[in-house]
């Protein structure tokens, strides 16, 4: 017995029916047909008019496990996930071990699969406990069930090494996504962005160019190597420029960005000692923000990602000084970005569901991504129309450090299948049910 969607919209406003049977898209109806499908014999699921979309598709999260089980776990991590809309995520290696080997790779796919309620791709990482002084087994990695490598929360310092590390990524089909910054630049103790913000408090502030040096330096590496190299959260002007032209001379870069580096600049935050402004990279003027959108909008930047970064309470209360970077976002994504960007007509609502679904697929060579028929029967259902209050209160995730809190957006996911199988649902209950 499959599992009929029916009374749903597509994202260009097309009435549409979907069938998942058998874990993947079996039929697909559109239009007049959508409205006259024979759903005897299965189950139905009526999306009231709502959007239906591919399920949604995040290449940077923290989900904390294993070790920092108390700032988030792969369960937590998945229900924040699949109450976000997100099917598939992609789970940085920094945590405690780092995965750096192939057993803890492995450990991670397989908590992923039994939790069950989103797909979890780990990236393995690029050097040994991510101190860029040996590079890990990436065939190993690879076999174990990375998707790619990354020293995620640190930059790669040596050029030598990460040439190398390229080279042998490149051997292997696998991208190299990087974390770009220069400790060289980094002044001691600081938090927040070169710019007024800091000026005005008389702060220490980190440097453009401590993360578009990198950018640099990378792209010329991945010519000279061949290997599909990833930018992760890019924040900078600088580093949009470097992106723009490493494209536009044939190299395989791509890139992605946050909501929060699109919505909010160093001038938005509202006291030096509120760490829920704090996030690595930081927020930058709002000149760098104008460049992030323009970016996004000339296809300089390629996807949008979360960089879900939870932290527990009690680190988040710390001074900014002593707290840890981070924010989460997940459960937020979609909503900022439909009322930012779609609700004021700036961006079609296709142009955003593109870089949150099929986009990522493509870069990354993932099944998913895909509303059609054979494709994963990955499916997200959103209310474009109902508006509430972004309150952490309410968050499935441990973390509930969010720069966003009493904002009023519009575009909330109201159910995520999974395979076929309804794995979150808020149609019926106003509180939201999770199925595993």
């Amino acid at each position: 017995m499959g599992t009929w969607i029916v009374n749903g919209r597509t994202a260009d406003g097309e009435a549409v029916a979907v069938l998942a049977e058998g874990g993947v898209i079996a039929d697909i109806a559109r239009g007049d047909a959508a409205k006259a499908v024979a759903t005897d014999g299965h189950e139905v699921v009526d999306a009231g008019g709502r959007l239906v979309t591919a399920g949604l598709i995040d290449m940077h999260v923290h989900f904390r496990e294993p070790g920092f089980e108390y700032k988030e776990d792969i369960e937590t991590g998945s229900r924040a996930a699949a109450k976000g809309g997100f099917t598939t995520v992609a789970c940085m290696p920094n945590t405690r071990p780092v995965l750096d080997k192939a057993e803890t790779v492995a450990k991670v796919v397989e908590r992923g699969r039994s939790v069950g309620l989103t797909r979890v791709l780990p990236y393995g990482c690029i050097s040994l406990g991510e101190l860029g002084r040996e590079l890990a087994d990436y065939e190993a990695l690879k076999a174990a069930g990375a998707i790619g490598f990354t020293d995620d929360g640190v930059g790669v310092q040596s050029a030598g090494m990460m040439k190398e590390a390229m080279r042998r990524a490149a051997a292997l089909g696998m991208p190299i996504i990087a974390h770009c910054e220069d400790d060289t630049l980094l002044p001691g103790g600081a938090a927040f962005s070169e710019g007024e913000f800091v000026k005005k408090h008389g702060l220490p502030g980190i440097p453009n160019e401590s993360e578009a040096i990198h950018v640099g330096r990378d792209i010329l590496l991945a010519e000279a190597t061949g290997v599909h190299y990833h930018v992760c959260h890019v924040s900078t002007e600088q580093s949009t420029r470097l992106i723009r032209l490493g494209k536009q001379v044939g190299i395989n870069v791509t890139a992605e960005v946050c909501p929060h580096h699109l919505l909010l600049s160093d001038e938005d935050i509202p006291s030096a000692e509120d760490a829920n402004w704090k996030m690595n990279p930081p927020l930058r003027t709002p000149r760098d923000v104008e460049a992030m959108i323009a970016a996004v909008e000339d296809g300089t930047i390629d996807i949008f990602v979360t960089d879900h970064a939870p932290h527990s309470e009690e680190e988040k209360s710390r001074s900014v000084d002593r707290a840890p970077f981070g924010i989460v976002g997940l459960e937020t994504a979609f909503p900022l970005l439909y009322t930012k960007f779609v609700a004021t007509g700036r961006w079609t609502l296709p142009f955003v569901l593109e870089r949150l679904t099929s986009k990522p697929a493509q870069l990354f060579g993932l099944p998913t991504g895909r509303l059609e028929v054979g494709a994963p029967a990955d499916v997200t259902i959103i209310d474009l129309e109902e508006e509430r209050k972004v309150d952490p209160s309410t968050f499935a995730s441990k973390g509930k450090n969010t720069p966003f809190a009493g904002w009023s957006l519009k575009g909330w996911p109201k159910l995520t299948m999974l395979g076929g199988n309804i794995v979150w649902s808020e149609l019926e209950k106003g509180s939201g049910e999770f199925v595993s």
